[in-house]
């Protein structure tokens, strides 16, 4: 779907080309190509926006949703994988999406970027904290809250 967003060719060569390698479909017109073209549009766009939408329930639920008084925060958001990184049309639909469910004031102090390897790094902050969490819940290791 990036490459078929990505194709500035008049005739759209690079969409038809995908669906004759991909889907096995030769000799499309150039307003089949456009079809398949507006579809990639939005369920990209669909796409982006649940994943927004995901995101800012991340971030009502920590309280990062509003701004409180006297307070500057800032939250950066650390995300991680091809389609955020190479699918430029994804990751500005997401942007913008959750500077609208945010609001102007809100998504100022919000930051998105790219993390590499954000998958292994999430894996090792969970484990190292479900096994500092099991340290003081465990009763044979005389620890107490």
């Amino acid at each position: 779907m990036s490459a078929i967003h990505h194709d500035t060719t008049s005739d759209l060569r690079v969409v038809g080309n995908k669906l004759k390698d991909i889907l096995g479909i030769t000799n499309t017109s150039l307003k089949t190509r456009k079809v398949v073209v507006e579809l990639c549009n939005i369920v990209a766009t669909r796409g982006a926006r649940l994943s927004a939408a995901g995101i800012f329930g991340i971030l009502k639920k920590l309280g990062r949703d509003t701004v409180r008084e006297g307070e500057k925060q800032r939250t950066v958001i650390a995300m991680d994988g091809g389609l955020f990184e190479h699918y430029t049309k994804f990751s500005e639909c997401l942007e913008s999406t959750l500077k609208e469910l945010l609001g102007k004031e809100i998504s100022e102090s919000i930051v998105i970027e790219h993390s590499n390897d954000g998958s292994g790094i999430g894996a090792a902050l969970l484990a190292a904290s479900h096994s500092q969490y099991l340290d003081v819940e465990s009763p044979e290791s005389g620890q107490s809250d």
